[in-house]
Order: structure tokens, then C-alpha cells, then sequence
């Protein structure tokens, strides 16, 4: 009789929903306690830093004293090498307001708060890749390929062409302006010369994780060449994306060559038609972003001007290794050197 009541409970839906809801309470609980203690982790090396640097007039042995002298009465605990209390003492002269240590920086990782010391300079910058690793979850690799792809200068500092403050309400228009970037980097496609649109299209689908990443978050990946019919007429978007913070689909078009009006004008129509067929009443309007290999910054404001629909306009650049043809015919490093000795 038990057996029967206990699989009478584990099929009935208030148990599974119990269970879930438990399940999810558990998985908070382990969050919160990997974020306090990895703040309290960050907060101990800040406070060593600090000593650290009120003590630097002890000469250079110092902090190679101190880390082997931590090491004997310690032997099983890691993080205190002569290496990580110079990156104390430097995470401590970096950041000198506490409170903004324990409310920023000390909710991501060790790890993380390295790379923003080694690779990022600017104060302001630092700190917002800070709070977009916060934000965003990124990894220490993430983080790397965003710093070294210059995200910030691309999405906060970059001239952006877009007609979102005239066709969308606040705050989505405010969104989505942070939301564009420009140039896109998709320097995981693998270079030919003169690639078609569809190669490129090709090359972004296979590798959609990595596309994802570059596009920022919230984007989910709904086709390329998404079909759709308009009063018996066939047509194809090259890439169709559900944008999960903005609440509405994106609609994106490639084109290998130079911005052209008319390019404006077509996807004008494809966010109609989305909207037409595909928008949910709860869905806010369809967005659409031309990516160009180069584009006319007044040239793009004057076509996006009257057009109905939200349109943002970027650049994309493809990196590659030069080619080996191209690579014999320029000079080595030690041929330059040889020459302005």
C-alpha cells in the first residue's frame, strides 16, 4: 500500500512542484554560499595588500619572506605565494575604497580581478568589465576574449548608427542602443578572400556558440535563411534571433560590401513581416541590425532617418593570420631591426 501511494506521490503534480521548488531553494542556497565565500576570500587578500603596502619599506625580501614564512605554518594552503601577495598588494593600491571593493570587485573571482589588474588600465573601463563579468557570468577566458576584442570601446565608446531613440519607447530604445556594438568581431570565422554573404552566414551558424557570445546576452538563436511567406511570396532572413532581456526578435542582415540605402529599406519590410506573423502581443517590436563590411556614418543616418521600423547599422571585421603568399613578401622582424640599427 505504501509502494502505491509513494508512486501515487511522485507522479502527482503538487509533489514535482514541491520538489522543484526545493530543488531550486538548494541550488540559491549553494550560490549565496559560493559568493560569500569567495567575497570573504577577496576581502582577507584586500586587507594582506593593504598591510602589504603600509609595510613596502622593508625592502624587496619582504613579501618573499612573508609568503615562505605563510608557507611553513600553512603547508596545505594555496593562494599565498610570493606572486599572488605582489597581485594583493596591487589589487590593495589599485582599489582604495573598501566599500567599493566589498560591493564590485569581491563578487567575482580571484582570477578575474588578475586579468582586469594585468590587461585593463583605465579605471572606468576596469570597472565595467567588473560589473559585466558580475552581470554576465562570464568566465576567465570569456573575459580575456572580450578584453582583448575591445568590447568596451565597442559598445560603450562606439559611434553607433541606429534610429532606436526615435522608433522605440524608453527604456527598450535605451537597451537596445547598449545592446549594439560596432564593429562586431567575428574573428572566429576562418578568412577567404572575397567571401560571399551566405559563406559568412554559413561560417556564423556553424560556430553559433561563439556568435552568441559576440551578439551579448539574451540573444537565442531561432535560424538562418528563416523562411517566411507574405501573401504567397517567399522570403528569407538571413539570421533570426529572439532577444530574451528585450523581449522581441531580431532580425539580422549581412552584407559583404558597403552600406547601400536600399539595404534600410529591405529590412524595413522584414521587420513588418516579422511583426505581421511572428510577434506575440506580449512581445515588444522587432528590431533589426544591418551588419556591413563598411558603411558611410551620414550616409546611414539620412536612410534610417524616416524608416518605420527600429534599425541599427555596425560595421563587422573578419581577423585573420596574413596568408603565406602575403607573409614572404614582407620584411622579417629581424629584417626591420637590421635596418634602423
Amino acid at each position: 500500500m505504501q509502494e502505491v501511494r509513494a508512486k501515487v506521490l511522485m507522479n502527482s503534480t503538487e509533489y514535482i512542484s514541491v520538489l522543484d521548488n526545493i530543488k531550486k531553494e538548494i541550488q540559491e542556497a549553494q550560490h549565496r554560499a559560493a559568493v560569500h565565500a569567495n567575497q570573504e576570500l577577496l576581502l582577507l587578500y584586500y586587507d594582506i595588500g593593504c598591510t602589504i603596502n603600509e609595510h613596502k619599506v622593508w625592502g624587496n625580501k619582504f613579501i618573499e619572506n612573508l609568503a615562505r614564512d605563510i608557507h611553513l605554518e600553512f603547508p596545505g594552503k594555496r593562494g599565498f605565494s610570493e606572486r599572488n601577495l605582489k597581485y594583493m598588494a596591487k589589487f590593495a593600491a589599485t582599489y582604495t575604497d573598501c566599500e567599493f571593493v566589498q560591493q564590485t570587485v569581491a563578487q567575482i573571482p580571484w582570477g578575474h580581478n588578475i586579468v582586469l589588474l594585468d590587461k585593463v588600465q583605465d579605471v572606468e573601463k576596469r570597472l565595467w568589465y567588473a560589473e559585466a563579468c558580475l552581470k554576465n557570468g562570464w568566465s576567465r577566458n570569456v573575459l580575456i576574449h572580450q578584453i582583448e576584442s575591445g568590447l568596451y570601446d565597442r559598445q560603450v565608446r562606439a559611434d553607433k548608427i541606429s534610429n532606436f531613440d526615435r522608433r522605440l519607447s524608453s527604456p527598450q530604445s535605451e537597451l537596445a542602443a547598449q545592446t549594439m556594438k560596432d564593429p562586431y568581431v567575428f574573428d572566429f570565422i576562418p578568412f577567404q578572400e572575397n567571401m560571399r554573404e551566405r559563406d559568412i552566414e554559413e561560417a556564423l551558424v556553424r560556430d553559433v556558440t561563439k556568435l552568441l557570445l559576440e551578439l551579448g546576452t539574451g540573444f537565442a538563436f531561432l535560424g538562418n535563411q528563416y523562411h517566411l511567406n507574405v501573401g504567397g511570396d517567399d522570403f528569407y532572413i538571413d539570421l533570426l534571433f529572439y532577444n530574451l532581456n528585450l523581449r522581441c526578435y531580431v532580425v539580422i542582415e549581412l552584407k559583404t560590401g558597403d552600406f547601400k540605402p536600399e539595404y534600410a529599406g529591405q529590412l524595413n519590410f522584414y521587420l513588418s513581416a516579422v511583426d505581421g506573423i511572428l510577434k506575440k502581443e506580449s512581445d515588444n517590436p522587432s528590431i533589426g541590425l544591418l551588419l556591413c563590411k563598411n558603411k558611410n556614418n551620414l550616409v546611414a543616418e539620412y536612410s534610417l532617418k524616416d524608416i518605420s521600423k527600429p534599425i541599427g547599422v555596425s560595421e563587422y571585421k573578419i581577423t585573420s593570420n596574413l596568408t603565406g603568399e602575403l607573409e614572404k613578401q614582407l620584411p622579417s622582424v629581424e629584417d626591420i631591426q637590421r635596418r634602423i640599427m
